[in-house]
């Protein structure tokens, strides 16, 4: 599994939090042997997630070079495919934000 997130990591947030993001986004970065690293997890829709998250709930996880950024994205959209458009977008701002300050 790509995204193998310790236990201990697991059990500090659940899944669809900023933590949670951060988690993923340094598990991508340490499996890759990559600069940077992009975590994302919430509820794309149509229906929201066993947390209770609404569709269009989302937090992404930036993690590099001594940066480390997390934001929650709510769309109020039950579409899916626009969600997931909206989060990718999204993810890709926030690592462009970061690259720029690093």
């Amino acid at each position: 599994m790509l995204m193998a997130v310790s236990d201990a990591a697991m059990g500090e947030a659940r899944a669809a939090t900023k933590t949670h993001a951060l988690h993923l986004a340094r598990a991508a970065r340490e499996r890759l042997g990559a600069d940077w690293g992009i975590g994302e997890t919430g509820a794309a829709g149509p229906t929201g997630n066993r947390y209770g998250d609404p569709p269009g709930h989302t937090c992404i996880g930036v993690v590099g070079p001594d940066t480390e950024r997390a934001i929650a994205i709510a769309t109020g959209s039950e579409n899916r495919g626009e969600n997931m458009e909206v989060f990718a977008r999204e993810a890709l701002d926030l690592l462009v934000e970061c690259l720029q300050r690093d």
